[in-house]
């Protein structure tokens, strides 16, 4: 019983740590994951690095935007999925 109370403490923390901490990061890229693979052509989208574009090409894992300089490729990792949410309000 005794080393049950020594452990608890270091327990508790863990389970702190993974519904505050792992948890929602797990969930955050998971729907990341599903908001790449919904993207289709036409999608008005934002990159991380803010640049804005429509889709114009899909391929497994990038993706060839089009935009008012011209046609760039880029990874499918590298939209943003809450300003292309932003975006789509508007």
């Amino acid at each position: 019983m005794g080393q049950l109370q020594q452990f608890l403490p270091f327990l508790l923390m863990f389970v702190v740590i993974y519904f505050f901490m792992i948890r929602p990061q797990q969930k955050r890229a998971k729907n990341e994951k599903e908001f790449e693979s919904s993207l289709k052509v036409g999608d008005k989208i934002v990159t991380k690095s803010g640049l804005h574009g429509k889709v114009a090409e899909l391929a497994e894992t990038t993706v060839i935007i089009e935009t008012m300089s011209g046609k760039l490729k880029m990874e499918r990792s590298a939209i943003s999925m809450e300003m292309s949410a932003a975006l789509a309000k508007k």
